[in-house]
C-alpha cells in the first residue's frame, strides 16, 4: 500500500456541524483511531489474511509513533514508513453522522512522501501495488508515480490506484493520465468517476476512463459498484446494512476488492467481496474498528446479485 498515514480525530453524533460564534455543542463521542485511506486499506487487507506493507510519510512525533504502533499491532509491515524530523504527522478531523460525514484534513509530512522514498526493491516481493489518496500527494508522488507503477508491472505485481478527492478542484493533468495509463484496476466513487472523466453521466465516465487502459470499478455506496471491463458492464449490489459510520468504507471496499482479485476472482466477484468489506466495516466507528475477517466477508458476498448494466 502506497499513500497517506495520518489518523483520524472522529466527531461522532446526530449533530456534528460546528456553531461558530464560541457555543459549544455536545457530541456522542471523540476519538483517535487509524486514519489516512492508504493506511485504513493496509489495515482491512489485513484482517483479510494478506500480507501487507506500507509505505507512507509521517512525522517524529507522538502522533506518527501512534499510527506506526497501532499499524504493527494489525500486523501491517511499516518498517518502509519514512519518519520526518520537524515536519508533523498529518491529522484528519472527520465529522460524522452515520450516512454521511464532513473531512478536514491537515496534510502535515504526508505530502513529502515522494518515489524516491519508495524502496523498488518491494515490486520483486508484490503481487499487488495499491495507491491511495493521488491528490494529497500530487505535488510530491505524483511527478514519479507512473514509473513507479511501470516498475512494479514490470515485476510481476498488479496495480490499482483510488485517487480519492480532490481538494484542488482541479482534477489531474498529464502526470495522473500517465499514472492511470499504468494502473489495472482504477477504484473512484461515483463523484470522483464523473470529474475525472469530464463526464455528466456515470456510462460516458465508464466509457472515458477504460479507455485510458485500466478495468473500472466505481464505487456506490449503499447501492454497490459498477464494474467496467472494457465494454463489459455489470453492477453488483449487496443486503443494505445500517452504518454506525462510513468513514473508510471505500478504502475498506479495496482491500475487499484486492483480496478477491489475488484469489483470482473475476471482477464482479472481486467486486461482491469489496463491498461486503465495505458494508461490514461501517458497524462500528472509525476506518477499522469493524473491518471483518475473510470468513465473515466471503458469507456476506455470496449474497450478491451481480447483473448487467448499461
Amino acid at each position: 500500500m502506497l499513500g497517506d498515514c495520518n489518523p483520524d480525530v472522529l466527531v461522532l453524533g446526530s449533530d456534528v456541524s460546528p456553531a461558530f460564534g464560541q457555543q459549544e455543542k455536545l457530541v456522542s463521542s471523540i476519538s483517535m483511531v487509524i486514519g489516512g485511506s492508504a493506511a485504513i486499506t493496509a489495515v482491512a487487507a489485513a484482517r483479510l489474511g494478506l500480507t501487507v506493507a506500507l509505505v507512507a510519510a509521517v512525522g517524529s512525533d507522538p502522533v506518527g509513533r501512534f499510527m506506526l504502533d497501532q499499524l504493527a499491532r494489525e500486523g501491517v509491515d511499516v518498517g518502509f514508513v519514512v519518519v520526518r524530523d520537524g515536519i508533523p504527522t498529518g491529522m484528519t478531523v472527520a465529522l460524522s453522522q452515520g450516512h454521511d460525514r464532513a473531512i478536514l484534513t491537515a496534510l502535515g509530512a504526508m505530502e513529502s512522501l515522494t518515489a524516491a522514498d519508495v524502496d523498488r526493491g518491494l515490486f520483486a516481493r508484490a503481487r499487488h501495488v495499491h495507491v491511495s489518496s493521488y491528490f494529497l500527494l500530487e505535488d510530491s508522488l505524483g511527478p514519479g508515480l507512473a514509473d513507479l507503477l511501470s516498475a512494479a508491472r514490470a515485476a510481476g505485481a498488479t496495480t490499482s490506484l483510488d485517487t480519492n478527492w480532490d481538494p484542488s478542484g482541479r482534477w489531474g493533468d498529464a502526470r495522473l493520465s500517465a499514472a492511470i495509463s499504468q494502473t489495472d484496476v482504477l477504484l473512484p466513487n461515483e463523484a470522483e468517476a464523473l470529474r475525472l472523466s469530464r463526464a455528466e453521466a456515470l456510462p460516458a465516465a465508464a466509457d472515458a476512463l477504460t479507455a485510458r487502459g485500466p478495468r473500472l470499478v466505481v464505487k456506490l455506496g449503499e447501492q454497490g459498484a459498477l464494474c467496467a471491463d472494457g465494454p463489459v458492464r455489470q453492477h453488483v449490489s449487496l443486503p443494505p446494512v445500517v452504518p454506525v459510520d462510513t468513514t473508510g468504507a471505500g478504502d475498506c471496499f479495496n482491500a475487499g476488492l484486492i483480496a478477491g482479485l489475488l484469489q483470482d476472482l473475476p471482477l464482479p466477484e472481486a467486486a461482491a467481496l469489496g463491498c461486503a468489506v465495505g458494508a461490514l466495516s461501517t458497524g462500528g466507528a472509525g476506518g477499522t474498528a469493524a473491518a471483518p475477517d475473510m470468513t465473515l466477508a466471503a458469507k456476506f458476498a455470496q449474497q450478491a446479485g451481480p447483473r448487467s448494466a448499461g
